[in-house]
């Protein structure tokens, strides 16, 4: 469940980013068609957050296996899903919602480029640091042996 869920939150929130900053930019692009290359940086941003979800699920799924996989270890893995994915999506729909809202404007208002640039830095920020929380719970591992009374 770790492993689907930090892949599916994660590529949830970057197709939302990419989607929403990708009409925004489009809609700039009618009247303002020199600007697009500059101000694609939201897709590119939205876009990493599924590459962080990739890399949590490949880790997880590699720490897998049938014999020695105690209850300790399914919930580190299924935390560092989760921690990974839903930040993930955070960070998508922020990066998504400043992406439309900044390229708009940003084709009213050159100076306010480095604004909405420094913003979407901090939305992905949310989404790196679910990052390292995942791989961080993603090592954590336990061996349980049940009680024998």
């Amino acid at each position: 469940m770790g492993v689907a869920s930090a892949l599916v939150f994660a590529n949830l929130g970057a197709a939302y980013g990419t989607a929403k900053s990708g009409v925004g930019i489009m809609s700039m692009g009618v009247m303002h068609h020199e600007a697009v290359m500059k101000n694609i940086i939201p897709v590119v941003m939205a876009g990493v957050l599924g590459i962080y979800g990739l890399i949590v699920a490949v880790i997880l799924i590699q720490a897998v296996s049938g014999d020695t996989y105690s209850d300790y270890n399914g919930y580190a893995h299924l935390a560092s899903g989760l921690a990974c994915g839903l930040s993930g999506l955070a960070a998508g729909m922020a990066i998504g919602i400043v992406g439309d809202a900044g390229v708009r404007a940003n084709a009213q208002q050159e100076k306010l480029f480095v604004g909405m640039i420094l913003i979407l830095i901090f939305a992905e920020a949310l989404g790196l640091y679910g990052l390292i929380v995942a791989l961080i719970l993603s090592q954590s591992s336990e061996n349980c042996t049940p009680k024998t009374t």
